[in-house]
């Protein structure tokens, strides 16, 4: 058990709201499901996914800036990706203020962009691929400033 805040112990959830919220549109609509084709349903699901990564990014933020300033640097390590040698890349994420405001950022205009985007698109009949695809940037930017090393930086990169 750690004794990290909740909202620390749990900040791999900032990138997996987006990635889900990418798998639920994405999968509705490569299987053809009924549900992908509802423009609402998409974009409810778009919506809440980045409204989630924004709530745990504000938590995050929260809670990091309470701990006292020479401990204000956490690393979440999810797995070992790669092993060979000395080399060693983890999956991980690093939470530092930096770090944390740029997930506000990402998620907080995110979020409005999503909210915009229901009124704005509404009679584009791409709707919801367009709600997949921007699920999927969102996750790509959260990878991008969460990586803990050039290899996750990479893989938000080419996101």
């Amino acid at each position: 058990m750690s004794l990290l805040p909740f909202f620390l112990q749990y900040s791999w959830v900032i990138p997996l709201a987006p990635l889900v919220g990418f798998l639920i549109n994405g999968l509705g609509i490569f299987l053809g499901l009924p549900y992908a084709k509802s423009k609402k349903f998409s974009g409810f699901i778009a919506c809440l996914a980045i409204f989630v990564a924004f709530v745990f990014a504000v938590g995050v933020f929260y809670n990091l800036m309470g701990l006292p300033a020479e401990e204000r640097s956490v690393t979440r390590y999810l797995y070992t990706w790669l092993a060979s040698g000395n080399l060693k890349a983890d999956a991980a994420f690093l939470i530092d203020p930096l770090s944390s405001v740029m997930m506000l950022i990402i998620t907080g205009v995110g979020f409005l962009i999503h909210v915009y985007s229901t009124g704005y698109m509404a009679e584009d009949p791409s709707y919801p691929r367009f709600f997949t695809y921007l699920n999927l940037f969102c996750f790509a930017m959260l990878l991008l400033v969460m990586g803990d090393n050039i290899f996750m930086l990479f893989i938000g990169w080419e996101g």
